[in-house]
C-alpha cells in the first residue's frame, strides 16, 4: 500500500500539508484548528472519538475538548457518551454557499425531471480549485446506484466535468494541478473516491481537456472505477460565457456503455442543458434574503455562562459563513460586520483565516463563499434521514417525560413506525420500528389524516372498533379531525388497545406539511387525560419543533428520506 503524503503537526495546531502557505499574521488560530475538527470529522463519515480527533488534526486533548464544546454549544455537534457526532445545523453553513450560489434552486427541477425520463442519475457539479465538487444529485434507487453526495470533492482528472473545468484553466492553475499530482500522486486528498492504483500521465488528462474544448462535451469510461460511466456537458453563464456547472448523466456499464451514452444519452443531456441555460438566461436578480442577527450578542453571552470551555473567537468566525446567503453572494467587510453584529476587525480577521483556508475568495473589495464550505459537514449529513434526525430529540424527551416516544408517517390508510425509543419499565408499550396500525384509531394517524384535505383521506370503511372506546362513526371522526387540525395536537384514549394512551403533534417540512408525527404512549393508570395535556403536550411540542428546526436546515437543498 503506498504511503500517504507526510504532514508537519505539532500539539498546537491542526495537521498541516507540508509545503502548505504560510498563516497570516492576522489569522485566528482557534477558527483555523475549528475547521480542521470540522474537516476532520466530516472525512470520517461524521463520528470520531475526541481521542480520534486527537490523532486526526494533531492538536492536544484539551483544545479538542474546548472546540467540540463550542461546536456542541452552537448545535453543530452532538456530544454522545465517547463520539463527537456532527448535527444537521452544521448545513446552514454549506447552505449559505449554495443559496448564495443559486444554481441548485434554479436547476435541479431540470435536473430531477431529466433523471426520470433516462432513469439514470444525474448530477450537477461546479469546480473547486483542480477538483470538482457535486451540488445536486439526482440519484435512482437500484442495488448498484450512485453513491456520490452533495459536497463530495473528486480530483477533476478522474471525471468527465474535471475535463470541462480544465479548459478555462489558466497556465497557473495548470502549474498548481501538476504540482498536486506529484506531491500525491494516488489522490489520499480525495477520500470520496479509491486510491488511484495505476498513475496515468498528465498528458492523458490535458488530452481529454483539448477533446472537450473541441467537442463541448466530456466522457467518463470509468475513471472513478471499473463500471462507472458518465457523460457531460457545461452549464454556461449566459452573463459571461464561462462554465457556471457541469451538467452530468452517471450510468453503469451493465446498463450503458461510454459509447452509449455519446451516442443515445448526449442529445437528450444537451438539450436539458440548453433549458437550464434559458432558465439562467430569464432569471430575474436574487432579492436578499435577511441575515441573521443578534450572533454576537448570543456569542458573548455563551462565553460568559461557560467560561474558559466556550471558545469565542471560532464562534464567532464561523457565524461569518452565516452572513452569506440568496441575493448576498458577495458582500464587502462593512455588510459582513453589519449582518453578524460583529466588530470591523473581529470579521476582517476571520474573513482573512477563511481565505487562507480557501473557504472564501475576495476580490474588488468583496468577499464570496467557495465551493469548499460544503466540506464542513455537508456530505455525510446529506444522507441522513427524518428517523435519524429526530431520534436523539426523542430519546432526551423519553428521559424528561419517562416513558416511550415513537415517530411515524401515513402509509395508505395505516401508520408506519419509522423510529421509536422506549422506556425501561416492567409494563411498556411494546412496538417496534416497521409496525403497521391502522390511523383513524392512532393519536398519530389522526394528526396526520388532519394535515390533508377532507378528499385525500383513505378510511378502511367500516371502521372496525378495536376496542369498546374506539370512534367508528365516519362522520364523527371528520368532526374530529377538524378539531385536531385547529388544536394542532391529538390524543387517543384506549381506543387501539385498553389501556393504551398516547398524544401526537405533528412534524411539519418547510413548505408546512406535515410528514411524519411524534407521540408519547403510556399505560393509562400512569398519566391522566388532563396531566397528558398539561405536563406531556408541551414537551412534545418542543420536541417536535427541534426536529422540524433541524430537517428545514438539512432539507434545504436535499431530498431526505421521511423514513
Amino acid at each position: 500500500m503506498p504511503a500517504k503524503p507526510t504532514m508537519d503537526t505539532d500539539a498546537a495546531s491542526p495537521a498541516v500539508p507540508a509545503g502548505s502557505p504560510a498563516v497570516p499574521a492576522e489569522a485566528v488560530a482557534p477558527l483555523i484548528r475549528g475547521v480542521a475538527v470540522l474537516q476532520r470529522l466530516t472525512e470520517a463519515g461524521g463520528v470520531l472519538s475526541p481521542s480520534g480527533l486527537e490523532r486526526a488534526t494533531g492538536l492536544a486533548r484539551s483544545t479538542v475538548d474546548r472546540i467540540t464544546a463550542t461546536l456542541a454549544r452552537m448545535g453543530y455537534v452532538r456530544l454522545d457518551g465517547r463520539d463527537v457526532i456532527l448535527t444537521p445545523r452544521l448545513m446552514e453553513l454549506g447552505n449559505a454557499y449554495l443559496s448564495a450560489l443559486r444554481l441548485p434552486e434554479l436547476l435541479d427541477a431540470r435536473a430531477d425531471a431529466l433523471a426520470d425520463e433516462l432513469d439514470e442519475s444525474v448530477s450537477l457539479a461546479v469546480a473547486d480549485r483542480d477538483g470538482i465538487r457535486f451540488i445536486h444529485q439526482a440519484t435512482r434507487r437500484r442495488a448498484m446506484s450512485l453513491s456520490f453526495r452533495i459536497g463530495d470533492l473528486l480530483p477533476a482528472e478522474r471525471t468527465a466535468p474535471g475535463s470541462l473545468f480544465a479548459t478555462e484553466w489558466t497556465k497557473d492553475e495548470w502549474r498548481e494541478w501538476r504540482k498536486r499530482r506529484a506531491a500525491d500522486p494516488e489522490g489520499f486528498g480525495f477520500p470520496a473516491v479509491p486510491p488511484l492504483q495505476r498513475h496515468s500521465p498528465d498528458e492523458d488528462f490535458e488530452h481529454r481537456a483539448a477533446e472537450s474544448a473541441a467537442d463541448g462535451w466530456a466522457l467518463d469510461d470509468q475513471l472513478i472505477e471499473p463500471g462507472l460511466v458518465a457523460v457531460s456537458v457545461p452549464v454556461r453563464d449566459p452573463r459571461t460565457g464561462r462554465i457556471a456547472c457541469a451538467a452530468s448523466v452517471v450510468s453503469h456499464t451493465s446498463r450503458h456503455t461510454a459509447a452509449d451514452l455519446r451516442d443515445t444519452l448526449l442529445p437528450r443531456l444537451r438539450a436539458a442543458v440548453r433549458a437550464m441555460e434559458d432558465d439562467l438566461r430569464e432569471v430575474p436578480p436574487a432579492q436578499p434574503a435577511a441575515a441573521p442577527s443578534g450572533l454576537a450578542t448570543w456569542t458573548g453571552a455563551s462565553k460568559q455562562e461557560l467560561g474558559r470551555e466556550f471558545v469565542e473567537s471560532l464562534a464567532r468566525g464561523l457565524t461569518v459563513l452565516t452572513a452569506f446567503g440568496e441575493g448576498r453572494a458577495a458582500l464587502t467587510l462593512t455588510e459582513v460586520a453589519k449582518a453578524t453584529g460583529l466588530a470591523r476587525a473581529t470579521a476582517r480577521r476571520a474573513l482573512i483565516t477563511y481565505e487562507h483556508l480557501g473557504l472564501v475568495h475576495a476580490q474588488d473589495r468583496t468577499f464570496e463563499l467557495t465551493p469548499r464550505v460544503l466540506s464542513l459537514g455537508f456530505p455525510p449529513l446529506s444522507r441522513t434521514s427524518l428517523p435519524e434526525i429526530a431520534a436523539p430529540h426523542m430519546a432526551e424527551l423519553a428521559q424528561r417525560v419517562h416513558e416511550s416516544t415513537s415517530l411515524a408517517v401515513l402509509s395508505g390508510d395505516d401508520i408506519q413506525y419509522t423510529a421509536r425509543v422506549a422506556t425501561t419499565r416492567i409494563m411498556s408499550v411494546n412496538i417496534t420500528v416497521g409496525t403497521r396500525l391502522p390511523a383513524y384509531a392512532t393519536s398519530m394517524g389522526r394528526v396526520l389524516l388532519a394535515d390533508l384535505p377532507p378528499a385525500d383521506r383513505r378510511l378502511p370503511l367500516p371502521l372496525q372498533p378495536l376496542t369498546p372506546h374506539t370512534l367508528t362513526d365516519p362522520e364523527a371522526l371528520t368532526r374530529l379531525l377538524t378539531e385536531i387540525r385547529s388544536q394542532g395536537h391529538a390524543l387517543v384514549d384506549e381506543e387501539l388497545e385498553e389501556g393504551l394512551r398516547s398524544i401526537a403533534v405533528p412534524v411539519r417540512d418547510r413548505t408546512g406539511r406535515a410528514v411524519a408525527a411524534l407521540n408519547v404512549a403510556m399505560h393509562a393508570a400512569r398519566h391522566t387525560v388532563e396531566e397528558c395535556e398539561q405536563d406531556i403536550l408541551p414537551r412534545l411540542r418542543a420536541t417536535a419543533n427541534r426536529i422540524e428546526e433541524d430537517l428545514h436546515v438539512a432539507a434545504r437543498f436535499t431530498r431526505l428520506p421521511v423514513s
